[in-house]
């Protein structure tokens, strides 16, 4: 005998979001780890590419941590964030003729960047879990969009880079990243 089809309250369907968010935001850093853990020293820096592997490393996980709080006045910087360039996220822009701070950062070091990653990583699930997913904004002014979306967007972009990354890997040194399709924290 067939029952009625299984509904979702409000708390329940928001509880099981927050939980299909999470799972996709570790999945994604962990593929971002193991490619800032396999690139070769000689790829780390080289600006070849028009952005070295550690800018592109270090934006995304600039713009994870950014993007997955609740709105801009809730962002607090990485204590190791360099402040005093153009461009704080890493990839240099066109210069500002007005400025006279340079274009971007020194080079992170691949130690900085799993630091960085490690700090991203383990503030998912409070963060997540304090975000109004219902919200008609994003909390970011440049962004029109639900705050659900933009989590989905920000998920899409942590993803985008990181096959950049991984595809710098297979080119430089024949390896890949391996694919992590869900990263689910154990039911207690």
């Amino acid at each position: 005998m067939s029952g009625a089809p299984e509904t979702l309250d409000r708390a329940r369907a928001r509880a099981v979001l927050g939980d299909v968010l999470k799972s996709q935001y570790h999945a994604g850093l962990a593929m971002l780890r193991e490619a800032i853990e396999q690139c070769p020293d000689e790829l780390w820096l080289d600006e070849r590419p028009r952005n070295a592997f550690w800018q592109v490393a270090y934006h995304t996980l600039f713009f994870t941590h950014l993007y997955v709080g609740q709105d801009t006045a809730s962002f607090e910087r990485w204590a190791e964030h360099q402040r005093d360039n153009q461009n704080e996220d890493g990839i240099v822009g066109e210069p500002d003729p007005n400025s006279t701070l340079p274009l971007g950062p020194q080079p992170y070091s691949r130690q900085q960047a799993l630091r960085y990653w490690a700090i991203v990583d383990g503030m998912i699930d409070p963060t997540v879990d304090a975000l109004d997913l219902m919200r008609k904004d994003s909390g970011f002014s440049w962004y029109t969009m639900s705050k659900l979306e933009h989590q989905i967007l920000s998920i899409r972009h942590l993803q985008h880079h990181t096959g950049q990354l991984a595809d710098r890997l297979r080119a430089a040194k024949d390896s890949h990243v391996k694919w992590i399709g869900a990263q689910r924290a154990p039911k207690s």
